[in-house]
């Protein structure tokens, strides 16, 4: 598979990729997550490519004190092809080279059956409790309910 950074022409392909994996959730607008992440030099969405086809896919980003993964995918019909893994490794290639010393991601509860994909590539779950507070409306096309 070879791996290289996106570019605003791999949009489609790449939210494509994500909800067919099913990571997009109404409340994610995951069109804007792609290109906020390739406006800043600090974030970028990596993509793992087979024949010139997109396979796999993640977004990875720096905020000065922990990398972050997000939407960590793999083409439905490629699945258990050892995809998910390579492209974690392109994501912890990404951190080591700007020298992030310790890399997180988020797991929906939903989505348990994750969690040995990424015990099985050393990483742990760490107990905290995560707080959450919206800046921006969370659903931006429709009245939130009161």
């Amino acid at each position: 598979m070879r791996m290289r950074e996106a570019t605003a022409a791999d949009q489609a392909a790449c939210v494509r990729l994500w909800r067919a994996a099913g990571l997009v959730v109404d409340y994610n607008p995951p069109d804007e997550d792609f290109l906020r992440a390739l406006a800043q030099p600090q974030s970028a969405v990596l993509m793992g490519e087979i024949d010139g086809e997109l396979a796999a896919s993640c977004m990875v980003g720096d905020d000065g004190h922990r990398g972050w993964v997000y939407y960590v995918s793999v083409d439905p019909a490629r699945r258990d092809q050892g995809l998910g893994r390579a492209i974690m490794e392109a994501a912890e290639a990404w951190f080591l080279k700007r020298g992030v010393r310790k890399a997180l991601l988020m797991v929906r509860p939903n989505n348990a059956k994750v969690k040995s994909f990424y015990d099985s590539l050393d990483w742990t779950e760490e107990p905290r409790a995560m707080f959450a507070k919206w800046m921006l409306p969370k659903y931006p096309n429709r009245e939130e309910a009161s």
